[in-house]
């Protein structure tokens, strides 16, 4: 099996989180993708502290679609730099890990 990873984004509304996550299921860059709302970040931007409330996305895939997951998230956000990171999955369900390599692209 090739390297799942859960990725993680963050989006700065509910539309925008539903419209990421429908797009890289639709165009299969992503298995799934679990919106988590209403979460709270505080963050450093351009010198201030900011805390603001936003949805977070966990899209699981695979490390070879990593690339073009992350281009596609990119350049359906909304903000300057987009929190689009990946964390691998180091085991869980094998049934699991076998749907999202037959959910996502082929390589």
């Amino acid at each position: 099996m090739a390297e799942q990873l859960i990725v993680l984004i963050t989006a700065g509304s509910q539309e925008e989180a539903k419209h990421i996550a429908r797009t890289l299921v639709g165009e299969r860059l992503a298995a799934c993708v679990n919106i988590v709302p209403d979460i709270t970040s505080v963050y450093r931007w351009e010198g201030d502290i900011q805390c603001d409330q936003e949805w977070l996305l966990l899209a699981k895939s695979r490390q070879d679609l990593l690339d073009d997951l992350v281009r596609r998230a990119q350049a359906l956000h909304s903000y300057d730099v987009p929190e689009v990171i990946a964390v691998p999955l180091v085991g869980g369900s094998e049934d699991y890990l076998r749907w999202i390599d037959g959910a996502v692209a082929s390589r």
